[in-house]
């Protein structure tokens, strides 16, 4: 365990980062996770656009590279395309 004050500080921060990127993450999966799940194309289209701002967000927040979430937002349009 930490004894010096900064140490205790930054140990708090990590947590509390920790526990902001795992909602985060979270909520990620499980927008991508719905888009994967939809049945038709315009549940897919809904669900697509819902996922696309949640990873522009996670992006944004720097819990995944930007590379990243252009990946993941391409691979979910084309899936949602093969839908219709």
């Amino acid at each position: 365990m930490p004894k010096m004050k900064s140490a205790k500080k930054s140990l708090r921060k990590s947590y509390e980062q920790r526990d902001r990127n795992k909602h985060i993450t979270s909520t990620m999966r499980s927008a991508i996770k719905q888009v994967r799940e939809a049945a038709d194309a315009t549940g897919g289209q809904e669900a697509l656009a819902r996922a696309i701002s949640v990873i522009d967000v996670s992006q944004k927040k720097g819990v995944i590279h930007k590379n990243t979430a252009s990946r993941y937002k391409s691979r979910l349009t084309h899936f949602v395309r093969g839908l219709g």
